[in-house]
């Protein structure tokens, strides 16, 4: 299993960070090159090309909604992809804390299967593709809620 984790921090109030980012149909129409093709508040799921030399074709991805905190600050999604010849799932995990100037968004994403040809893909590729990812999606968010 592959872990990630790290925080993100925003110049905005945190019940305004954590309604977006607890509404799974917000968060996919923030994904870039993500043609949504569902979005309600707990699932959603869009179609994207992934832009790794080793994965060709679409990846049909759903992410749904698996858990709340108590206090309206933690979320928790499962995020499952397919495409030819593979299939991914990550459990993630955001918690917003508020902070003086904001709010700071705790996050962690465990892979918790690789299937396919993915198996067969050296882990360290795998792992700096996926770091990638993670950092053009915080990009992405950030401009969605500047906006």
């Amino acid at each position: 299993m592959l872990r990630f984790e790290g925080s993100e921090s925003f110049p905005l109030a945190p019940a305004d960070v954590y309604a977006k980012l607890a509404d799974a149909g917000w968060l996919a129409r923030a994904l870039p090159d993500a043609e949504v093709t569902e979005a309600a508040a707990d699932r959603a799921t869009w179609k994207v090309r992934p832009k790794f030399a080793f994965m060709s074709g679409v990846l049909d991805t759903t992410a749904e909604i698996t858990g709340r905190g108590v206090d309206p600050s933690a979320v928790r999604y499962r995020i499952a992809s397919r495409g030819v010849g593979s299939s991914s799932a990550v459990d993630a995990e955001l918690t917003v804390r508020p902070v003086d100037s904001g709010c700071t968004v705790q996050w962690s994403g465990d892979v918790t299967e690789l299937g396919g040809l993915l198996k067969m893909v050296p882990r360290g590729l795998v792992q700096a593709a996926v770091q990638k990812v993670i950092e053009d999606v915080w990009q992405s968010v950030r401009g969605k809620l500047a906006a």
